[in-house]
């Protein structure tokens, strides 16, 4: 029996863009096995989306809430839904 898949979407506000947030983001994602995508938004923040197993996306939270090294992560939106099944991997956006 399939555990049942989850759906999040985070909004990541604070120092993010310009210190390998992306990278760091993607990066974990595919070491847990999470499909999605990371990009940069205009106003500053940077924003996932990222399906998977409830406590594989519980970690994905944390580690963003961390963020790299350089980072400054000052608040984090998460909103969750059931997946869509519709990513193939994880991707860096532009």
């Amino acid at each position: 029996m399939d555990t049942k898949k989850f759906r999040i979407c985070v909004t990541v506000k604070g120092v993010v863009q310009g210190v390998g947030f992306r990278w760091y983001v993607q990066r974990h994602a595919e070491r847990i096995g999470l499909r999605g995508f990371v990009k940069n938004l205009y106003n500053g923040d940077v924003y996932a989306e990222a399906e998977g197993d409830e406590a594989l996306l519980k970690d994905f939270i944390s580690t963003i809430k961390r963020g790299p090294s350089g980072s400054h992560v000052t608040d984090t939106i998460v909103s969750w839904s059931d997946s869509k099944n519709e990513f193939n991997f994880f991707e860096i956006r532009h």
